[in-house]
């Protein structure tokens, strides 16, 4: 399966990403899914571009509401519960690639880097740094 928006956000697309749907019927006779993802991606540093190996453990349990269905703002503001709107079939793919996006950080970087070419700099010079030799002699 290839998940194709994934790819914009990582270094490399090798690896294996592992995933288990399981569904149910709950005690009220709601119907959920439960998702499991692993695996491991390794994200583009926003810094530096270079690779971050991140580990993905997503377990999330989806409650299946009808496409456009009345819900209260009680439902709707509840954090416990997460709901997936369904009409019709359900594309498994694009479910697994949804969930794993939502799991990534906003803007992966390392915690220690710097810019590109940053390193090869050497020391940082200051550009106003003669002008300061010129202060308060006379013309």
């Amino acid at each position: 399966m290839e998940l194709q928006r994934l790819h914009d956000l990582l270094t490399d697309v090798s690896g294996v990403l592992l995933f288990k749907l399981c569904g149910a019927k709950d005690k009220r006779g709601r119907y959920t899914l439960r998702l499991q993802v692993a695996g491991k991606v390794n994200l583009a540093c926003q810094r530096c571009l270079g690779a971050i190996p991140f580990d993905l453990d997503i377990d999330n349990l989806l409650e299946l509401i009808p496409e456009g269905a009345d819900m209260s703002q009680d439902e709707l503001e509840d954090d416990t519960r997460d709901f997936l709107p369904v009409a019709g079939e359900l594309l498994v793919a694009e479910l697994v690639e949804d969930e794993v996006l939502l799991a990534l950080p906003i803007a992966p970087r390392h915690e220690k880097c710097g810019f590109p070419g940053a390193a090869d700099a050497g020391e940082r010079v200051n550009p106003f740094a003669k002008l300061s030799g010129l202060k308060g002699k006379p013309n």
